[in-house]
């Protein structure tokens, strides 16, 4: 049984599809995750003629991802459900804040995350996979000879940690997540600094102590997360 300071087995495996600049499967216990990175030599309107680029994200849970049934395709409501909107914005504010927009150019890398299977966490592996893929597109452009310096400035993952049966707890799973007293995402550098922490009381209001206690322990997990992803 795994430990409540204990993350879930993770791996990734980069070039997992042939055509995108740069993909990454991430299984991360039984959440599966495909980040792929699709380069566009074009920006959206606002960044026209302005010498930077941009790092954006799509994000979706494909039909028998989840148990309990089908979940439809959001084509078929012709519109993307709630959740999986404030999701991708996201994944792409964490993913820009590891680049330089300028050194990459006007041209935009759109990152795919695809969850093909689900058991909790599925924002904190695309991210973490997504940064990954991210990594081998830009490594494209710089052998195609597109960009001359590297515009990552630093490496990005996420991990979730929460309070479960008055337990803080490292990398929910479903079960962990449909029962915490509290629940938060931690998006953070290699550096240590944060980029996001997105986090909620699901039953009383905890304390300043208990967040400091759940931030030192997402520490714990990303510097295993980080070391992952520069062994992959």
């Amino acid at each position: 049984m795994r430990k409540p300071g204990e993350l879930r087995k993770v791996e990734i495996i980069r070039n997992f599809t042939k055509y995108a600049a740069g993909s990454v499967l991430i299984k991360w216990g039984d959440t599966w995750v495909i980040c792929t990175a699709s380069v566009e030599e074009k920006v959206p309107p606002f960044l026209r003629d302005t010498g930077k680029g941009w790092v954006t994200a799509e994000y979706s849970m494909l039909p028998s991802s989840t148990g309990g049934g089908r979940k439809d395709r959001d084509i078929k409501k012709l519109k993307q459900d709630a959740r999986s909107t404030e999701i991708q914005r996201l994944i792409g504010r964490a993913l820009r804040a590891a680049v330089d927009l300028e050194k990459l150019g006007e041209r935009q890398i759109m990152i795919d995350c695809d969850v093909i299977q689900a058991d909790g966490g599925t924002r904190c592996a695309s991210i973490t996979g997504g940064m990954v893929a991210l990594n081998d597109a830009i490594a494209k452009l710089m052998a195609e000879g597109k960009i001359v310096e590297n515009p990552i400035k630093r490496q990005i993952a996420a991990v979730s940690v929460g309070v479960c049966d008055g337990v803080p707890t490292l990398d929910l799973d479903y079960i962990h997540d449909s029962t915490a007293e509290v629940d938060l995402n931690v998006v953070m550098t290699d550096d240590g600094r944060f980029v996001e922490l997105q986090g909620t009381a699901e039953h009383e209001p905890f304390t300043e102590e208990s967040l400091d206690a759940l931030k030192a322990l997402a520490k714990k997990g990303l510097k295993e997360l980080f070391a992952l992803q520069k062994g992959a």
